[in-house]
């Protein structure tokens, strides 16, 4: 071994600052303000704290090397728990356990190699370990992370099997949901080609609406739109992908708009083997936008049918988005409604209203309005009242009487019945939904919900899974969760309703909802302690969630609050 050389095995942990050039053209002076104060009050702190030295510093990563596994893992949970919720900066973490070799005031080996690819995999927010790495830490630490199965990693000649924290993917255990029995598709984030910042509103508008296009398909499922977002702005591997969403089928493409033309790229392959089944660019002058989506549709449609044996394909997309600049406008509004962050509301109702103003025959507007007002009272942005549910149930009736063939507005319509505890139209909207668009992930869950909380929890279990099943990736499935753990708890299966609450906890931390379930069903358990605790972080949290709880999930029968309200009381006891 040659002078200033050591070789040694170590856990390596790699972490990289999400999006980092972005924000650096956005905001230097915030952005390097931000990382300063986190790497001095959180990163190196942490670090030090378990037993860790930065080896490399990269500007926006680090390397950090630590002799225990333990502390390497407790330390990434640590960091990341802590930077949960910052207004600027996310972490991406990679660790794995290797031999590494210090030369020359820096580190090489397969240890480093691998670390930094699991990081390259790992959401904003969570951190992936490989295999060996959760094999040298206890067994309660362990089971803090879920299977991802063997990864193909960039440069690495065999696979590597890695386990997530804080990853939106579902877990290979118990909680996992079987593949769809037909074949499904998934299209992917079209990427902005324009060079402009402004139009990336323009490429997730027109994957936005080739995904309602292609979601009135009856043949096979259509992965939603919040699950294939996931793989916005990233590098993505077409395979595990394909593998994650459970989809046969990828559409993906690019846009590339220049003055009053558009082109678009589009190619849809085979997921598991990566194979193009069929590629090609269209142009179009803006006005004829429109005809592209269908064409594109049906395109996709001529391509994928003959290998499920069908000979009948009917296809509608809703003909009322005829004015470009309302089209605009509501997508920019999409994009701030599924930021899930209550400021960015009336920012979204006024570009609604402003594109309802332009085209007043506008159906997808109003069923957006509509459901901005659930979201509101969701996020707790305002209160609900009777006066609120009507006003929303109001603009999500003209949305159907613009177009009663909108599997949405249908379901908007009906969550907004449900808000106001009138069940039996809540469960009419959602079934006329989902026989209008059987691929909408929200639709399907919201009737699970229903049936749930009208006396029927046996049969709206299924269904909560299935819209589960056709939205597997998207990061507000806490949500999902939620609604599915208040059924368990409904059902009497408090342990299922804990797995459920710490799986939902794990994706969001600071979702009060999540707390109260888990605080309730282990209060049935008569785990007092723990229920206590749960309780009490609920509130810290949010300390209206009781009355959110019973705002946003009213129950048709009292007899079916007797378990909440039972499991609510024993953690509610007083130490």
């Amino acid at each position: 071994m040659s002078e200033g050389t050591q070789r040694k095995l170590a856990a390596i942990l790699a972490a990289d600052i999400v999006g980092y050039s972005s924000l650096m053209g956005e905001d230097e002076s915030g952005t390097l303000s931000a990382l300063r104060t986190m790497r001095s009050d959180l990163f190196e702190p942490a670090i030090g704290n378990h037993r860790g030295a930065i080896v490399k510093s990269m500007g926006d990563g680090w390397l950090v090397e630590f002799d225990s596994a333990v502390d390497a893992v407790t330390c990434a949970i640590e960091v990341q728990e802590k930077l949960s919720g910052h207004k600027i900066l996310e972490l991406r973490i990679g660790l794995h356990i290797g031999e590494i070799t210090h030369a020359d005031d820096d580190i090489f080996g397969d240890g480093v190699n691998i670390a930094a690819r699991l990081q390259e995999i790992a959401e904003p927010g969570a951190i992936v370990i490989s295999d060996m790495a959760r094999r040298s830490v206890d067994g309660k630490l362990a089971g803090m992370f879920v299977d991802l199965g063997a990864q193909n990693l960039k440069n690495i000649s065999e696979p590597v099997p890695a386990y997530g924290w804080g990853m939106t993917a579902v877990a290979a255990d118990d909680t996992a949901l079987a593949s769809p029995d037909k074949p499904s598709i998934a299209v992917l984030p079209f990427e902005n080609m324009s060079g402009d910042p402004e139009q990336e509103y323009f490429a997730d508008g027109l994957t936005e609406d080739l995904i309602t296009a292609l979601s009135q398909w009856r043949t096979f499922p259509v992965i939603a739109r919040n699950s294939t977002f996931i793989y916005k702005n990233a590098s993505v591997d077409i395979r595990r992908a394909a593998r994650e969403l459970g989809a046969h089928y990828i559409v993906e493409g690019s846009v590339r708009k220049s003055g009053n033309r558009i082109r678009v790229a589009v190619q849809l392959i085979e997921g598991p083997t990566g194979h193009h089944l069929w590629a090609e660019n269209l142009d179009r002058d803006l006005h004829d936008m429109f005809e592209l989506q269908d064409d594109l549709t049906q395109r996709i449609a001529g391509t994928v049918m003959p290998e499920l044996e069908q000979k009948d394909v009917s296809t509608r997309a809703s003909r009322s988005d005829k004015n470009l600049d309302a089209w605009g406008l509501l997508h920019q509004a999409l994009m701030l409604i599924c930021e899930f962050h209550p400021e960015g509301y009336a920012e979204a109702r006024a570009l609604l209203e402003r594109a309802i103003e332009i085209d007043p025959r506008y159906a997808r507007a109003y069923a957006w309005l509509a459901y901005s007002y659930n979201h509101d009272v969701v996020a707790g942005a305002t209160k609900s009242s009777l006066e609120h549910w009507k006003m929303a149930a109001a603009v999500a009736r003209r949305s159907i009487e613009l177009d009663e063939l909108d599997g949405f507005a249908h379901f908007v319509l009906g969550l907004i019945y449900f808000r106001m505890g009138q069940h039996d139209l809540a469960l009419s909207e959602q079934l006329r939904a989902t026989e209008l668009n059987p691929s909408l992930a929200m639709a399907q869950l919201q009737l699970g919900q229903v049936l749930a909380q009208s006396g029927r929890t046996e049969e709206g279990i299924p269904i909560l899974e299935k819209g589960l099943l056709l939205n597997p990736r998207d990061p507000r499935n806490w949500n999902a969760l939620d609604v599915t753990t208040n059924a368990c708890i409904t059902a009497g299966n408090y342990e299922r309703a804990v797995e459920l609450a710490r799986n939902s906890i794990q994706r969001r931390p600071d979702n009060a909802m999540s707390h109260l379930y888990l605080a309730v069903a282990l209060g049935q358990l008569d785990r007092i302690d723990e229920a206590q605790s749960e309780l009490a972080t609920a509130r810290g949290i949010d300390p209206d969630i009781v009355q959110r709880h019973e705002s946003i999930r009213p129950q048709k029968f009292p007899e079916d609050r007797v378990n909440f309200v039972e499991g609510f009381r024993k953690a509610a006891l007083p130490e």
